[in-house]
């Protein structure tokens, strides 16, 4: 069971607090904004935490070092209320030797297809494309 507590500070603008870990969250709309992400967004930065940390742990199961690792994601909303992301493109950038490549793509599949209870969840309402761009 996870538990979560959220807070109204002003305006359009909330604190959360996961374990003993607090951060704001704004509309990205909101004109008197906090400077925090909008929840939407953190979804994504949820999702690129959960497949990153699945294809570090899978890299270091297979003994591969690697260097400049980064995730970027992409994604479309849809035009109609509610709002929600419909299209999803996750870029894993990573420098490895030549020979670690096919272990990379085999970290990212099995992320993508047994690992990462986030992005099983965007599943259920966006495409995901997954591409690997070797540095």
């Amino acid at each position: 069971m996870h538990k979560i507590t959220t807070k109204h500070i002003e305006n359009f603008a909330f604190e959360s607090t996961i374990d003993a870990y607090q951060f704001k969250m704004d509309s990205s709309d909101s004109p008197t904004g906090a400077g925090a992400p909008s929840p939407k967004k953190l979804m994504l930065s949820a999702l690129a935490g959960c497949t990153g940390i699945d294809v570090v742990s899978i890299l270091q199961k297979m003994k591969v070092d690697f260097t400049e690792f980064s995730i970027d994601i992409e994604a479309s909303l849809t035009e109609e209320h509610p709002k929600i992301y419909d299209k999803v493109s996750i870029l894993y950038s990573i420098k490895v030797l030549e020979t670690d490549k096919p272990k990379v793509e085999r970290a990212v599949q099995l992320s993508k297809e047994k690992y990462c209870g986030v992005s099983a969840m965007f599943g259920y309402f966006a495409a995901i494309t997954w591409r690997i761009n070797f540095l």
